[in-house]
């Protein structure tokens, strides 16, 4: 049975200069840093309290943070030793004040007791492992997902055991796994797809034991033909043939964008202001599959990550990294900087976050550090070229933000469906203005946020 299909894009799109240095680059996997600082927001929804205090010995692993609300995702230790200090940091996301954990290493990397069901890396008994999952209740399978930590790791960050938990009058029919990674420069999951497939596959076969979908899916651009001959070699092996199905898509941006791929696979348009669910598809990242693989069968909370280092350092990588370890500790791993640099970026050049303290750690949703030296250009008046809507894979009207926010009439961004805006920076790519507009619709979002929290 034909495992790979081949689909053209849905929407235009952007061909971008796709700088994947690091392709080639091995997993390299970091030893326990000396130190690391646990913000206690990362994941979408609400903030978690720490659970832990100054002088407080943890192990590896041992949760620290929680919240009571649903929306919301544990944080564990990712090395053993002693808090030394709660401190506050400048959340680059909001630019507020968030509270964070230092752990101090005690040098062991002691872990808590973890609870392994089985051990792939002994056995290639793959029909027991499916035994295995099929016979977890799927309340239990969430609570362990939710109790690991594990948020969506494409950079969303929302909780999974949310969005793997959708209400009951929203029946999913397909799943889709995320393994386009088309933004340039970052090749984190790419990596995982060639060195670790099977955990990548297994965790997609517990998202199955959950959602019972008809279709699923493993969406992969054509640019990453390794990778996907990889999974469809593992596939046959595994005896996955009648289950999944590799999508190779054309390498456009933003093919990643939840919206954008669930119209070229499925056909289907989310509606505006609405969610995958409400047309029947839940899209999950390929690392966040890796790490419901660990959680359920592993016992391992989400206490690292996949990161390309990349740009202007001497010896670009992607490295496996305990989360806490400081941007600039990354860096430093890769030779220091190369060349002259201006912008350090959390993310790729498109819509990963600048970052001005070095000293700022690795969080669930950091996927790449990227060095670079950017040309500051001027903005300019809009000259009303239309090449922004021409571009937006939403079919929005980014112009209408910009003019709104400029004249503080935040309200009428509402009327043009700013909320569905994925902010994937392709409309200030394209302008010739040199207009910032998802400087512009963040701005917008925010302020509406803030008014409809006081109301």
């Amino acid at each position: 049975m034909e495992i790979v299909i081949r689909k053209k894009s849905a929407f235009k799109g952007l061909s971008l200069p796709e700088n994947k240095v690091t392709a080639k680059k091995f997993i390299e996997v970091l030893s326990p840093p000396e130190k690391v600082t646990i913000p206690v927001q990362q994941s979408t929804g609400a903030s978690c309290e720490f659970i832990i205090d100054r002088g407080d010995m943890v192990k590896t692993g041992q949760k620290i943070a929680d919240s009571n609300s649903y929306v919301s995702s544990p944080i564990h230790s990712p090395i053993s030793g002693k808090v030394s200090k709660i401190i506050k940091l400048v959340n680059p996301v909001t630019s507020g004040l968030i509270d964070a954990a230092v752990i101090e290493s005690d040098g062991k990397d002691s872990w808590v007791e973890l609870t392994q069901i089985f051990n792939m890396q002994k056995s290639e008994d793959f029909n027991s492992l499916r035994k295995i999952i099929e016979s977890l209740d799927k309340k239990e399978t969430l609570d362990m997902i939710r109790e690991a930590g594990i948020v969506g790791l494409g950079g969303a960050t929302f909780p999974t055991h949310v969005k793997l938990n959708p209400p009951p009058d929203k029946k999913i029919d397909t799943v889709i796994l995320n393994g386009c990674e088309c933004e340039p420069f970052i090749t984190s999951d790419h990596r995982l797809m060639l060195e670790n497939g099977r955990e990548i596959l297994m965790g997609l076969y517990i998202i199955n034991s959950i959602l019972s979908p008809e279709n699923i899916y493993i969406a992969i651009e054509d640019n990453k033909r390794d990778a996907i001959n990889k999974l469809q070699e593992l596939i046959a092996m595994m005896d996955f043939s009648n289950l999944f199905k590799i999508v190779s898509l054309k390498s456009r941006y933003p093919m990643g964008a939840e919206k954008s791929l669930i119209k070229t696979v499925t056909g289907r348009t989310v509606p505006m202001g609405g969610l995958p669910m409400d047309v029947g598809v839940i899209v999950n990242n390929v690392a966040t599959s890796k790490a419901i693989y660990d959680a359920v069968i592993e016992g391992k909370p989400l206490i690292d990550r996949v990161v390309t280092v990349t740009g202007n350092v001497i010896n670009p990588k992607n490295l496996q990294v305990r989360l806490g370890i400081s941007i600039n500790s990354l860096i430093e791993k890769c030779g220091g900087f190369r060349g002259e640099i201006n912008s350090v970026i959390a993310g790729g050049p498109m819509m990963g976050l600048s970052i001005v303290d070095m000293d700022f750690p690795v969080t669930k949703g950091t996927n790449c550090v990227l060095v670079m030296k950017r040309k500051i250009q001027d903005e300019q008046n809009c000259i009303n070229c239309g090449r922004c809507v021409n571009v937006c894979p939403m079919n929005l009207m980014p112009l209408m933000y910009v003019r709104n926010v400029r004249s503080r009439n935040f309200e009428s961004c509402r009327e043009y469906f700013i909320d569905n805006c994925i902010e994937c920076g392709s409309c200030a790519y394209v302008c010739p203005a040199n207009i910032p507009i998802v400087g512009y619709i963040k701005t917008g979002k925010s302020v509406l946020a803030r008014k409809k929290a006081v109301k």
